[in-house]
């Protein structure tokens, strides 16, 4: 073979920092399609030239460069060729330390000085060619949210210029949502919603969601004040419980009716509930997020504070809210609703390590109203038009008996 492969980007990166690296990505220089073929490597892609080892099945694509003929990210033209240097593909990538390579030998090639951005935990761009692809902005948020790096001062500058310049507008609603619900599952997702505020691009891609900040709460309940620093601290402990990402969703956008709330009952937000609806919607329908986020975040906005208030419900509404939530049917959903619902309590300055017997409260008398056999009473009703309440009923005494069991 008359060319050379190395291995480039996030495998060199997360092995340099101790990480697993389960995919690799590698790129050729000096090869050609034929050439490719010939050495039996299948071709992908139809973009660029992209090909698959034929024992690894790992991806090898030719080196190439980017340029940029219109808005978004699909506004490039690619070249690639046999003349096309290691450098110079390296050049075209976003960040410095997903710039580097390593030979066969396990030499490390870094023309940008990535290692030194690793050591000094700073995510900085390759070049200005940065600008030209507005993903690049959300791939920087969610590697501050996996690494807890800082964004260099000339980057987030950049990153200001290009949200400025309407480059953020051009991006696709399934490239917003797949990003961000990268970074929702990283380990500190907040540290994503950060970099996204601190360059303007949150206030483009999720103004519900940014127009939280410098909203108050009562300082009695929530010492952190802020709306936007509570719900980010809602989302990490979210993350701190491995929760799955319709719950780290929900622990997101719970609170968007308190941006909406007139200033005449602040700090108090009442009905915030009903008025984060609206926006939520809307938020998901721009996004275009999965039915299970959607479905989870409004059930969590809609009834988050009632969960809260758990044991002053009467059995009648805590049936009510099983019925909303769907609750007999889905128990799994409403499990994930009370996850939520707890970092909701915990996501505040200083009750990380509260209480929260509702949640387990509330899932006892989910099983009490399970434990009714439908069925038998269906069997003993003359009239079909009873059925439904005569097993309510039986579902009623059955959450209240296990109320005074729990003396609740």
């Amino acid at each position: 073979m008359n060319f050379t492969c190395y291995m480039v980007g996030g495998a060199v990166r997360d092995r340099l920092l101790g990480r697993p690296a389960p995919d690799r990505d590698w790129v050729v220089v000096g090869a050609t399609p034929e050439a490719m073929l010939a050495a039996g490597f299948k071709p992908v892609g139809r973009d660029f030239p992209v090909f698959l080892h034929p024992r690894t099945h790992e991806e090898y694509a030719l080196a190439r460069t980017e340029r940029k003929t219109a808005k978004g990210y699909h506004g490039f033209v690619c070249h690639a060729a046999p003349d096309v240097t290691l450098e110079e593909d390296l050049a075209r990538r976003d960040l410095t330390i997903n710039a580097m390579a390593q030979t066969a030998d396990g030499d490390i090639i870094d023309p940008y000085h990535g290692q030194d951005d690793l050591r000094a935990g700073l995510l900085r761009h390759v070049s200005p060619a940065f600008a030209e692809d507005p993903v690049r902005i959300l791939r920087l948020a969610r590697f501050a949210a996996r690494y807890g790096f800082a964004v260099a001062a000339e980057t987030r500058a950049l990153m200001q210029q290009m949200v400025a310049d309407g480059e953020v507008d051009a991006l696709v609603a399934e490239r917003v949502w797949q990003e961000l619900a990268k970074g929702l599952m990283e380990t500190t997702p907040s540290a994503m919603f950060t970099v996204l505020r601190d360059c303007g691009a949150l206030a483009r891609i999720a103004p519900e969601i940014n127009a939280l900040w410098g909203v108050p709460q009562r300082a009695d309940y929530h010492p952190e004040i802020d709306c936007g620093v509570h719900t980010l601290m809602v989302l990490d402990y979210a993350a701190q419980e491995n929760q799955p990402l319709p719950v780290r969703f929900a622990a997101l956008t719970h609170d968007l009716g308190k941006a909406l709330t007139p200033a005449d009952v602040l700090p108090r937000h009442l009905m915030h509930e009903q008025r984060g609806l609206a926006p939520l919607k809307a938020l998901c329908e721009r996004l275009r997020a999965p039915v299970e986020c959607r479905e989870l975040a409004l059930l969590m906005c809609a009834e988050h504070t009632l969960v809260h208030r758990a044991h002053e419900l009467r059995a009648d509404t805590v049936l009510k809210l099983f019925k909303r939530a769907d609750a007999l049917r889905r128990p799994a959903r409403f499990a994930q609703l009370l996850a939520a619902c707890r970092a909701d309590a915990r996501g505040r300055l200083g009750f990380a390590d509260s209480p929260y017997p509702q949640a387990d409260y509330l899932a006892a008398l989910l099983t009490a109203a399970q434990s009714v056999d439908a069925g038998a009473i269906a069997r003993q009703c003359s009239n079909p038009a009873d059925i439904a309440k005569a097993v309510d009923a039986a579902r009623e005494a059955a959450v209240a008996g296990e109320k005074a069991r729990l003396g609740k």
